[in-house]
């Protein structure tokens, strides 16, 4: 969402469809991206501490995930168009805190994925192309 005169609050039209996404990075704050099989396009990839085990998203009910006190954040994969006119498909976590994150297909597994996100830095990572992971 952008913000426009007035502080109105504006849908962005192109958001999510392969359009940039601006980071936030610094401090304690990385962000994350990962390339995707194409078999994944509009499904939502959770990004969760590990350790934290599943059953701890408190999803509301509505598959948004929000609900009591803990909310992991969770993106869809999008086709998104490279420099040479390829199309890459990825999910962007614009703003994640540094440690070590487990990423799998919402709503519930399995594991498919184990990054760490260090402060002020892109990590960057490959899903298994042996992760079926369609759900």
């Amino acid at each position: 969402m952008t913000t426009g005169p007035g502080n109105n609050a504006v849908e962005n039209p192109h958001a999510g469809k392969g359009s940039s996404v601006p980071l936030d990075i610094g401090g304690e704050i990385g962000a994350l991206v990962i390339q995707l099989p194409a078999a994944l396009e509009d499904q939502e990839i959770e990004l969760r501490p590990t350790g934290l085990g599943p059953g701890h998203g408190h999803d509301d009910g509505h598959g948004h995930g929000h609900g009591h006190g803990h909310h992991l954040p969770h993106v869809a994969v999008v086709p998104r168009p490279t420099a040479d006119g390829t199309i890459l498909h990825s999910a962007v976590f614009h703003e994640v805190r540094q440690g070590s994150y487990q990423l799998y297909v919402r709503p519930d597994g399995p594991v498919q994925l184990t990054v760490d996100i260090h402060g002020g830095q892109v990590t960057e990572a490959t899903w298994p192309t042996s992760a079926a992971g369609v759900g």
